[in-house]
């Protein structure tokens, strides 16, 4: 049976450890390019995972590139490309500069994976997933945003510390944009099956939600000199899973609402049921007053990212 071919479009710190998570899982064979001037180092990435095959027992074939040619008819293509916000750089900085070269990576996978499933990693999220969209013109199913995944392992891992659990116990839910406004859904939260509220009182989920929300700022502000990307690559790698095994997972993503939640266009992080064609499903929760409302404001968040950034793409 043929493998899948996966290719990861940014071999930084991200793209590389999501390359080594799916080789290792042996979801594929994969290709990790970066741009011409650092053609030698995902070479070098590359060979160091081949090299790590014989010890850890995995098949996977590894790939580092700067052509694009060698991405050509992939099944799956994630995209980490992009800068990291840097001291003194504005939003608008960032998500000018993002917004050029998720478009540039964009127009290449048109060209040379048609039929691929694309999965957006670069920040602003919900904006560069957007952006994805608009120059690949792919179907919105084959276009994805990983955040939700990231976001609810981070409060699920909060969950487990607090709770002094096993994280396998903990199911959770969160919906919205990516970062300050993302929704928790306590109704969808349990351990072992019994509601979190049954055993948190309503004030320190909060604090834990709170703590979720800057999840990422925290790991910025404890590193210094770089961001999150273990389970960021992690909660990647689930995704592409998910794809190329067509495993059906009911996960939250950002997925291009539409009718759905009365969102408009956009993409917001919603449950989804993810498998080999993409989003193949959405699935519409029942949300309470309070949800609701906080969805609504993150879901306007959103709506106002892809605005500054049309305005800023459209000059």
């Amino acid at each position: 049976m043929r493998r899948a071919k996966i290719t990861i479009i940014g071999a930084g710190n991200v793209g590389a450890t999501c390359a080594h998570w799916c080789a290792a899982g042996e979801l594929g064979d994969v290709v990790l390019l970066d741009i011409p001037q650092t053609e030698d180092m995902p070479k070098g990435k590359a060979l160091d995972l081949m090299q790590a095959s014989p010890i850890m027992g995995f098949d996977s074939n590894l790939v580092g590139t700067a052509d694009y040619d060698d991405t050509r008819g992939s099944d799956v293509v994630v995209v980490t490309a992009g800068i990291a916000r840097k001291p003194g750089m504005s939003r608008d900085d960032l998500l000018s500069t993002n917004a050029k070269i998720v478009g540039s990576v964009s127009e290449q996978i048109k060209q040379s994976s048609p039929e691929a499933v694309v999965i957006v990693v670069s920040n602003p999220l919900d904006a560069m997933v957007q952006r994805a969209l608009q120059v690949t013109g792919f179907p919105p199913n084959r276009v994805i945003g990983q955040a939700g995944v990231l976001d609810t392992a981070r409060y699920r891992a909060f969950l487990a510390m607090e709770l002094g659990v096993s994280v396998e116990d903990i199911s959770a839910l969160l919906m919205g944009g990516h970062g300050d406004t993302m929704v928790p859904m306590p109704s969808c939260t349990s351990v072992g099956g019994i509601p979190i509220a049954q055993l948190l009182d309503s004030a320190r989920l909060d604090e834990i939600v709170e703590r979720t929300r800057k999840g990422g700022a925290e790991i910025v502000s404890l590193l210094k000199t770089g961001s999150a990307y273990y389970a960021p690559a992690a909660a990647t790698a689930q995704m592409v899973e998910a794809i190329v095994r067509d495993k059906k997972r009911l996960i939250p993503c950002a997925a291009y609402c539409d009718q759905e939640y009365g969102v408009g266009g956009y993409y917001v992080g919603v449950p989804v049921v993810l498998g080999s064609g993409g989003v193949e499903r959405i699935v519409e929760l029942q949300l309470t007053e309070r949800e609701t409302a906080d969805f609504q404001k993150s879901v306007q968040a959103v709506k106002e990212l892809v605005a500054s950034m049309e305005q800023l793409v459209n000059g």
